[in-house]
């Protein structure tokens, strides 16, 4: 059977993971998929790449329209990153007929379904893997593993920067801009970092994950996104005294006012495995009502990790060329027409407990002043640490675990607490998941 044609854009990182591994594979890929599958044409802006990378051979350009204007090429695999040309080009592709791959995590979530929507049309696949957690096969999982079940919850760790950095400050004792400064020299962190220290890379994902979950259409706009840049190394040794760590997460959950979709520094349990992830791995843990809870561990970057999730893909598409397309996996998991419009839930609506941290006066009655407070809003505590004063200073620091509670009455009960004249500043707020 004559072999399929890859058209590649972009010979970076994942570009060149891409081309290495399934040169060095081909037999064993063949094997899978039921025929070749070959790169053909390659758009990059360093065609010196090619030499590298020992792919010289294949035809090279500059210019990434000839690639998917090109009739030859099948498949096109869109590695190019970021809003713009990345859409045109995939927009163009569909309209070419032809089938894309794509490693795009912000393309998928802000303009994924009038992608998916012209794919839909044209009756062809975007494949999407490598665009959430790199090569753990998540989506795969929440797409067909788990089509059983009706999720209820899922929970990852799906930005490799944040994770390292927070590992780092629990394990050495190190601030976050030393810890950030390093991976910025280590290639983890971008030169602006704001993406993965402000949480919005993981609200790509996560948002991808929540409509595959869930049935609902892509809301990257309706989720909340908070980062770790606020994170003291004081707040990574409070959580670990309560038995805690500290995981920068994405949360979507399935409640009876909606759907919560949310990326925030969290507090979890330190028995729990995914707390135990660390570094620069990535974990996703998802709840179903049938399985129970599953989790999917392994390297969310990299360039042969994520050339794995882009070549499946690949093969996938490669096994769907002689499907009907009618009786194809659909892109977010549910038929298009049968996706629903559970709302997103606004951040005062949810529940779920929290860490405080606050500055007092080293007097008596504080603490009495701040439960007193908590008490007014329905707020019970859990537990709660008073250090001594640090040498030379007058103030402490308290730290308290609350039950769960409604978001809307603790911004209200922290308002009231920032506005004591025995307290110093704003409270320290974390989110406390169980995952259990």
């Amino acid at each position: 059977m004559k072999a399929v044609k890859v058209g590649l854009l972009g010979l970076g990182t994942v570009g060149g993971g891409t081309a290495t591994v399934l040169k060095r594979n081909a037999k064993e890929i063949a094997r899978r998929a039921g025929r070749g599958i070959e790169i053909d044409f390659i758009a990059t802006l360093e065609p010196e790449r090619a030499a590298e990378l020992g792919v010289e051979n294949i035809r090279l350009t500059k210019d990434a329209y000839e690639v998917v204007n090109d009739p030859d090429i099948d498949i096109v695999v869109e590695l190019i990153g970021g809003y713009s040309p990345a859409k045109e080009l995939v927009m163009q592709a569909l309209e070419n007929g032809k089938h894309v791959v794509t490693a795009n995590k912000a393309l998928i979530a802000i303009h994924g379904d009038e992608i998916f929507a012209k794919a839909q049309e044209k009756g062809l696949v975007v494949a999407f893997e490598p665009a959430v957690a790199g090569g753990i096969p998540i989506i795969k999982a929440l797409r067909e593993g788990l089509s059983a079940n009706s999720v209820e919850w899922l929970a990852g760790i799906i930005n490799g920067t944040g994770n390292f950095i927070l590992t780092e400050m629990r394990d050495k004792g190190r601030d976050f801009d030393d810890v950030l400064a390093e991976a910025q020299a280590l290639g983890y962190a971008e030169a602006d970092p704001t993406f993965d220290v402000e949480g919005i890379d993981a609200a790509h994902k996560l948002s991808i994950l929540s409509s595959i979950a869930f049935g609902i259409p892509l809301q990257f706009d309706k989720t909340y996104t908070e980062g770790i840049s606020k994170i003291t190394q004081e707040d990574v040794a409070y959580a670990e005294e309560l038995g805690y760590r500290i995981k920068h997460l994405g949360v979507a959950k399935r409640t009876d006012k909606g759907i919560e979709q949310r990326v925030h520094p969290t507090l979890i349990p330190e028995r729990r495995l995914i707390a135990n992830v660390d570094g620069v791995m990535n974990a996703v843990l998802v709840k179903g009502d049938a399985v129970g809870a599953t989790l999917y561990y392994g390297a969310g970057a990299g360039d042969e990790a994520t050339a794995s999730a882009v070549i499946a893909d690949i093969v996938d598409v490669t096994r769907a060329l002689t499907t009907d397309p009618e009786n194809r996996v659909p892109h977010l998991a549910f038929q298009p027409d049968a996706l629903s419009d559970t709302p997103v839930v606004g951040m005062d609506d949810i529940e779920t407990a929290y860490y405080l941290r606050m500055s007092a006066k080293n007097e008596a009655g504080v603490l009495a002043e701040v439960t007193r407070v908590l008490g007014q809003q329905g707020i019970s505590i859990e537990a709660f640490i008073q250090k001594e004063p640090r040498k030379g200073e007058t103030d402490v620091d308290i730290i308290l675990l609350t039950h769960v509670v409604n978001e809307g009455n603790m911004n209200s009960a922290l308002e009231q607490i920032a506005a004591l004249d025995v307290i110093n500043g704003e409270a320290t707020r974390i989110r406390v998941e169980s995952l259990s």
